[in-house]
């Protein structure tokens, strides 16, 4: 009994964690937030939180599987997949930190299989090749999407403009991210003919 009460208060913590940290990457930024602030935030020393994950990359990982669930738990209102990509993008404005987070580990930790990041941005993407692309093979078969766009590279040009964006929006924010995703999505829609 007692062990199973550990196990829950465990997960409790590390469910703490995890929301405690998502929430000081978002609101102070990837770099100027340490292991040490968030196990400050939590009570815990740097090693007590760390006992809750394998390290400080896994740590980071976890913060954006949970960003990642926390999205596509939220209900966006959008009426086709690129205008859902581009509402999730728009929202990234508010959370500045998490797309410092992202960026810095997808384009550069997460590239070397040995990290820890490699293989959830290999299935992120691979999960959203496959969702965005059936979704948007839906809208072709409706006359919605124009027959010669390919659903799968379309796609995959929408993730690589809106990641692309994401780092040019951390150089300069007046940069509207969510705009360039819908120009790409604008011009595959273009002269499409709805079936009758």
């Amino acid at each position: 009994m007692a062990r199973r009460g550990s196990y829950a208060k465990g997960i409790a913590k590390r469910e703490e964690i995890l929301t405690v940290a998502l929430d000081l990457v978002a609101q102070q930024g990837f770099r100027r937030t340490s292991i040490k602030d968030i196990a400050d935030a939590v009570g815990l020393t740097q090693a007590g939180l760390l006992h809750y994950f394998d390290s400080k990359d896994e740590l980071w990982v976890e913060i954006l599987r949970r960003r990642d669930e926390i999205d596509l738990a939220h209900e966006w209102h959008a009426s086709d997949p690129a205008a859902l990509l581009a509402a999730i993008v728009r929202h990234n404005t508010e959370v500045p930190g998490l797309v410092q987070m992202f960026v810095n580990l997808s384009a550069a930790a997460a590239t070397d299989p040995g990290h820890p990041a490699h293989e959830y941005f290999r299935e992120r993407y691979e999960r959203s090749r496959r969702d965005l692309s059936a979704d948007f093979r839906t809208m072709q078969e409706d006359g919605r999407l124009r027959a010669d766009v390919d659903p799968v590279e379309l796609t995959s040009v929408l993730l690589a403009v809106s990641d692309g964006m994401q780092i040019q929006w951390l150089y300069d924010p007046t940069r509207d991210m969510a705009e360039h995703v819908e120009l790409v999505a604008r011009l595959a829609i273009a002269q499409a003919v709805p079936s009758a």
